[in-house]
């Protein structure tokens, strides 16, 4: 595929939130140039690479595709199961088995097709790749409960260091009682095994009152979820209501507040909740307010963006942007970057290639994706 040029931009970096010089954020931007690697998709909401350096993307409609190393786009693969399409649903995210090399597996998430259409949950199944078809398709794991509204799914996936695979859910648009309630799934990030059972050194495992393979809980809608590179922890952006969208630092078994304490307030205007603190509730390392609408998440660590090493990356849906935060070792914010804003498109899912270029992808009925590159 002919690659377009998009852009080319000198990045500059927004006012200091704090402690930080303008000397530094000079030393920060990188020039870049934005080409359109891949068009001709609709609505492409996750993807990874494949060792052979190919990308797996998926569309909300319930097509996997893959992209090979030219753009070029691949007929849907058959063998995906039928999704629940409604409002928000569809097939989400897909990850590739940390030893895929060897088992060709992967994994993916999506909103269960029940035998009511009417009725959703956020499921898993895995299956094997082979010669770009699927074979050996298997469900395993669900939500404990489904509900008709088609919001607040998740749902993004992402394997630990121990081989187990977290997978963020939505709340699903229910209220505090479901949420910071145990014994369901909604507002949860959950960890389990390869087989869908609850990971065995998860912390409310031995908890009558609680599903065992919850993680943690008190959330909203994670869209954007990362395994930090250099620490092993579970990063994660939550799409907040109208402000209060978050990024935390996801720790096993603790309350991440939603909806008791949030800096955000429902789309009419009217307050959710007077309380932004709480004991026994985590903070945010950093909230929006205005919203920006995030999802997808990476922490950068190649070479070819050298004053990135360690930065996030959030997609804004509803600004329109890719977002560049870089942190100090306390976890406080310096700075803040809007990239792409010129490119005015949805950014639903990020990724770092293997040549350490960042690939993005739009969501849009028209999807593409971006690659973003050193400026020649």
């Amino acid at each position: 595929m002919k690659k377009i040029l998009i852009a080319t931009l000198m990045i500059v970096t927004l006012a200091p939130i704090s402690n930080a010089h303008g000397d530094e954020h000079n030393k920060q931007s990188h020039e870049i140039d934005v080409t359109v690697f891949a068009d001709g998709l609709k609505q492409p909401w996750g993807m990874t690479f494949l060792p052979d350096g190919r990308l797996l993307v998926t569309e909300k409609a319930g097509h996997l595709r893959i992209i090979d190393t030219n753009g070029q786009v691949s007929v849907p693969i058959e063998g995906v199961p039928a999704v629940n399409t409604k409002g928000q649903g569809g097939l989400l995210d897909v990850v590739l088995d940390p030893n895929f090399i060897e088992n060709k597996t992967i994994y993916f998430s999506y909103a269960l097709l029940e035998q009511d259409d009417n009725e959703s949950r956020t499921a898993v199944a895995k299956a094997q790749l082979h010669n770009d078809t699927l074979s050996h398709v298997k469900p395993i794991w669900q939500q404990a409960h489904s509900k008709k509204a088609g919001y607040h799914y998740g749902s993004r996936l992402v394997f630990d260091r121990t081989g187990h695979l977290f997978v963020t859910l939505g709340d699903r648009n229910y209220g505090k009682d479901e949420v910071q309630d145990l014994s369901t799934h909604f507002g949860k990030v959950v960890r389990i095994d390869t087989d869908g059972k609850p990971a065995a050194n998860n912390p409310f495992l031995n908890q009558s009152n609680a599903l065992p393979d919850i993680y943690s809980y008190g959330h909203r809608n994670i869209q954007g979820a990362f395994l930090h590179p250099e620490t092993g922890e579970l990063w994660a952006n939550e799409h907040g209501p109208r402000g209060g969208d978050e990024i935390n630092v996801i720790k096993a078994g603790h309350n991440y507040g939603w909806p008791v304490i949030t800096y955000g307030i429902n789309y009419n205007g009217t307050p959710i909740t007077d309380k932004r603190f709480m004991e026994g509730m985590e903070q945010p390392i950093h909230y929006w307010d205005p919203s920006i609408a995030t999802s997808g998440m990476l922490i950068y660590n190649g070479k070819a963006f050298p004053n990135w090493q360690g930065d996030i990356f959030t997609g804004a849906l509803k600004l329109m942007h890719l977002n560049r935060i870089k942190l100090n070792d306390q976890h406080q914010v310096l700075t803040e970057e809007r990239l792409l804003k010129a490119q005015k498109q949805r950014i639903r899912a990020i990724e770092q290639g293997p040549d350490g270029f960042i690939y993005v992808a739009t969501d849009n009925s028209a999807g593409q994706i971006l690659k973003i590159t050193p400026a020649q």
